[in-house]
């Protein structure tokens, strides 16, 4: 029995049919829904961190209606289960993505107990084929065919002692922090940013003309690989123009596509963070 643990429902459809299609992987797949790698992660004295959670993407997702993150009380089963059944292990996918990496970092602090039982596979850096059966390197495990994620399973190895405990001191580290942004600056090395960090990006691509919210977020990810995903830009778009830095036309508290958004004024030159 093997509990996979993986980040976001997009990567864990392809896991789910490699399974499905390889015995020697059969087991339970344990989606973390959350993105750790934005938003607040220190919880106030008295408060559930899944509170800390759905309050935050309520707040970024006003026209969502009672937003429940339940990936701590998923987690914690997991590891009843576990002590329960001593003969199940664990395997951590990890892709080069800041969320994967902050996922990693966090589940340590929960499953460390079993670590005779912790594989991690970390795909960073290392190539696949994809439908074509041309060479590439992926950024997200999303991209990956159910067959090469049954061929990755050959690179699930068993975190050493030293390299488990190094790496329990990264998410406390983190929390300490409490940054809005936390990137990935290569290797599994985290960096905490400020929640306006990619606001320039985002006003590279506001003219004096409206245009949807949709666009601009569109292309500021496409454009700037940037790995937050569209829910938080849109957030940050909101806070701009809160801040006077946009005008919008719609309803700013509506998704994207309801609302449009321009600069007030003339274009300006941007300096672009590096």
């Amino acid at each position: 029995m093997i509990y996979h643990i993986i980040t976001g429902d997009m990567a864990a459809e392809p896991l789910k049919r490699a399974i499905s299609a390889e015995s020697s992987m059969q087991g339970e797949v344990i989606v973390i829904k959350d993105v750790l790698s934005v938003g607040p992660i220190a919880r106030h004295e008295g408060e559930k961190f899944s509170e800390l959670r759905s309050r935050f993407w309520q707040h970024t997702m006003p026209y969502e209606r009672n937003i429940v993150v339940n990936d701590l009380e998923c987690l914690l089963e997991t590891g009843n289960a576990l002590s329960q059944n001593h003969s199940a292990s664990i395997w951590i996918w990890m892709a080069p993505l800041p969320a994967d990496i902050c996922t990693y970092f966090w589940v340590l602090q929960y499953l460390a107990r079993h670590s005779e039982r912790l594989f991690v596979l970390n795909l960073s850096g290392l190539p696949f084929l994809d439908n074509n059966g041309a060479l590439f390197f992926p950024k997200s495990i999303s991209e990956l065919s159910s067959r090469e994620l049954v061929k990755a399973r050959k690179l699930a190895r068993l975190l050493t002692p030293a390299e488990l405990e190094a790496d329990k001191e990264e998410w406390p580290h983190l929390v300490k922090e409490n940054a809005w942004i936390r990137v990935l600056e290569g290797g599994k090395k985290i960096e905490s940013k400020p929640a306006n960090h990619y606001d320039a990006f985002l006003l590279s691509f506001c003219t004096a003309q409206y245009q949807k919210a949709s666009r601009v977020v569109g292309q500021s990810i496409s454009r700037y690989n940037i790995p937050t995903g569209d829910v938080f830009l849109g957030w940050r778009l909101r806070e701009m123009h809160t801040a006077g830095k946009l005008l919008v036309l719609g309803d700013p508290a509506g998704r994207l596509k309801d609302f449009e958004v321009r600069l007030p004024g003339e274009e300006q030159q941007l300096e672009l963070p590096l």
